[in-house]
């Protein structure tokens, strides 16, 4: 295994968790700036209000995206296992 094919499996790893958790995370954003927003406007200084609408959030997002998510790490761990002989040179 050369240093270009760790190079490639490490920004091929990265790319992948960013491109699965960049909408879970945004989801997580929108959903805590909308809650800011509100606190701001009616000057309620809670902590932990933003707390039960993020998990919600999440949680919808993950009955909606999960399956996509899913599919795209078994695809990369197909992909990585299937040429683990070439790895093992």
């Amino acid at each position: 295994m050369t240093i270009d094919t760790v190079t490639d499996i490490t920004s091929e790893t990265l790319y992948l968790i960013i491109k699965t958790s960049a909408p879970l995370l945004l989801v997580s954003l929108i959903v805590g700036l909308a809650i800011s927003v509100f606190q701001t406007v009616t000057s309620i200084q809670e902590q932990t209000l933003t707390f039960v609408p993020k998990v919600l959030a999440i949680f919808v997002g993950i009955m909606i995206l999960g399956h996509w998510m899913m599919n795209n790490m078994v695809d990369f761990m197909i992909r990585l296992w299937s040429d683990f002989s070439l790895y093992v040179r």
